[in-house]
C-alpha cells in the first residue's frame, strides 16, 4: 500500500522540525510558526468539497509519499546547468536550490543606501527588526492550508527592500531551482518584497526543474507597496512534468501605487496560482495578466482576488489559456468592491484557446459590489482557432501548420505584449516558442 501525505504527516514533520530545526529562530518567529501550524491542523489539506478547490483534485499529490523530513539542499548545480532559465546576465539574480539560497550562483548588482537584496533567512540575522516588521504586517490568518504550511515551515526565500525615491533600472530575478532527489520532497520558499514611497523595481520570479522527479513547491510571495511605488512583477512556472506547484502572491498597495503582474504557467503536473491584491488606498492601480500553455494531462488553476477597499482605485485583469491533449484549466476571478469604495473601475477577462477535444475549462468570474458609482465588468470566452482565419492565411501561401502556429502565437502574445520591460518580454517570448511547436502543445518535460 502506498504511503499517503496527510495532515498527520505534516504535523509530525513540523513537530520534529520545531524540536530541532527551528531552535535558532527568535521567539516571536517560533510562536508565529506554531500558530500557523495550528491553523493548518484545523484546516487540513483541501479537497474538491472546498469551494476554493472545487475544480482541482489533489489526489495525485496526496497519494505521493513525500519525504517531509528532507532539509538538505543537495548537490549544487553548475551555473551552466541553469541555461536560458537564468534570464539575462544584466539582471541581478538570487538563486535558491531546493528552497535555500546559494550565494555562489547569485549575482547582486550594487544597491543604493538602505537597499536590501538577499536571503530572507540571512536577513533574519542581519536585519531582524526590519524582517519582523514585514512578516508580522503581512501575516494573514485566513490564507488557507498551503499558506499556513508555508508560514510554519519556510526555511528561506528572498528579501527585497527598495528604499524611498529609488528606481532600480535592472530587473531582479528570483530563481528557484528544483534538483532530483531519491524521494519526493517538499519545499516552502517564502519571499518578502517591500517598496517604499515613490520607488520603482522590476521583479522576475522563476521556478524551474533540473532533471526528472516528483516534488511539491509550496511558495508564498508577500509584496508591500508604499505610496506612489511601482512594481512590475513577473512569475514564470517551468516546473518538471511530475511536479506540483502551489503558489500565492499577496499584495498590499498604498496610495497612488502601481502593481503590474504577468504570470506564465508552462511546466508542472498541477499548478495552482493564487493572486490576492488589496487596493488599500485611493488612487492605486493594479493590472494582472496571465497565460498558461499546457498539454497532456496538465492542470492549471488560477484564483485571483481584487479587493477594492478604498475609493477611486483601478484594476484590470486579462488571463488566457492554451490547452491541448487532455489538459484542464481553471480560472476564478473575484472582484470585491467594499462599502465606500466609490469611483472603483474594475474589469476582468478570461479567454481560452482549445486545441483538442479532450481538454476541459472552468471559468468562474465573480463581482461582489457594495458601493455606488462604480464601473465593473467581466467576460469569459472559450473557442478554437477560426477556420476562416486559417483559410485566409493559407490563401496567402502558408501551409496548415504554419497558419495554426501563427494564430496560436498571436492569441498568446496579447498577454506577453503587456510586459513593458523589453528584455523580460523577449525572454518570455522565447519561452513561449519553446513550448509551442507547430501550433500544438507538448506534455511538460518529464
Amino acid at each position: 500500500m502506498t504511503d499517503r501525505t496527510t495532515k498527520e504527516t505534516f504535523l509530525a514533520a513540523f513537530a520534529e522540525r520545531d524540536r530541532r530545526g527551528f531552535a535558532d529562530d527568535p521567539p516571536w518567529l517560533r510562536e508565529a510558526r506554531r500558530a500557523a501550524m495550528e491553523r493548518f491542523a484545523e484546516l487540513g489539506l483541501p479537497t474538491t468539497r472546498d469551494e476554493e478547490w472545487k475544480y482541482t483534485s489533489l489526489a495525485p499529490l496526496v497519494e505521493t509519499p513525500f519525504d517531509l523530513a528532507a532539509e538538505e539542499t543537495g548537490e549544487i548545480p553548475a551555473e551552466e546547468a541553469l541555461g536560458s532559465s537564468a534570464g539575462s546576465s544584466s539582471w541581478s539574480r538570487l538563486v535558491f536550490v531546493n528552497g535555500r539560497h546559494v550565494g555562489k550562483l547569485s549575482t547582486v548588482r550594487p544597491l543604493p543606501p538602505g537597499g536590501r537584496l538577499g536571503s530572507l533567512a540571512e536577513a533574519l540575522i542581519t536585519d531582524e527588526e526590519m524582517v519582523r516588521a514585514q512578516l508580522t504586517s503581512v501575516g494573514d490568518k485566513g490564507e488557507g492550508a498551503f499558506g499556513s504550511l508555508n508560514e510554519a515551515l519556510w526555511p528561506d526565500g528572498a528579501f527585497v527592500h527598495v528604499p524611498a525615491d529609488t528606481s532600480l533600472e535592472a530587473p531582479i530575478q528570483l530563481l528557484f531551482v528544483a534538483t532530483p532527489f531519491e524521494r519526493p520532497r517538499v519545499d516552502h520558499p517564502r519571499s518578502v518584497i517591500v517598496l517604499e514611497r515613490e520607488s520603482r523595481a522590476v521583479l522576475v520570479e522563476t521556478y524551474i526543474a533540473l532533471g526528472p522527479g516528483t516534488y511539491l513547491t509550496n511558495a508564498s510571495t508577500e509584496i508591500v507597496l508604499g505610496p506612489g511605488a511601482a512594481l512590475d512583477h513577473h512569475k514564470i512556472v517551468l516546473e518538471g512534468g511530475q511536479a506540483f506547484h502551489v503558489g500565492r502572491t499577496r499584495v498590499r498597495q498604498g496610495r497612488d501605487s502601481r502593481f503590474t503582474s504577468c504570470s506564465l504557467g508552462f511546466g508542472g503536473r498541477i499548478i495552482r496560482n493564487d493572486v490576492d491584491v488589496l487596493l488599500a488606498a485611493e488612487g492605486s492601480e493594479c493590472t494582472l495578466s496571465g497565460l498558461f500553455v499546457i498539454g497532456g494531462r496538465q492542470h492549471v488553476d488560477t484564483h485571483t482576488v481584487m479587493d477594492h477597499a478604498q475609493p477611486r482605485a483601478t484594476s484590470r485583469q486579462l488571463y488566457k489559456g492554451v490547452l491541448d491533449g487532455r489538459a484542464r484549466g481553471v480560472f476564478n476571478g473575484r472582484v470585491i468592491v467594499r462599502p465606500g469604495a466609490n469611483g472603483t473601475d474594475a474589469h476582468q477577462t478570461n479567454k481560452n484557446l482549445i486545441l483538442s477535444d479532450g481538454v476541459e475549462v472552468d471559468s468562474k468570474p465573480q463581482l461582489e459590489i457594495f458601493a455606488d458609482d462604480v464601473k465593473c465588468s467581466h467576460g469569459a470566452a472559450d473557442g478554437q482557432l477560426a477556420e476562416d482565419a486559417i483559410f485566409y492565411l493559407k490563401s496567402r501561401g502558408l501551409d496548415e501548420v504554419a497558419a495554426r502556429t501563427l494564430l496560436t502565437h498571436g492569441f498568446a502574445r496579447e498577454v506577453l505584449g503587456r510586459i513593458r520591460v523589453e528584455t523580460v518580454r523577449k525572454w518570455c517570448e522565447d519561452l513561449l516558442r519553446g513550448r509551442l511547436r507547430g501550433g500544438r502543445v507538448a506534455e511538460a518535460t518529464p
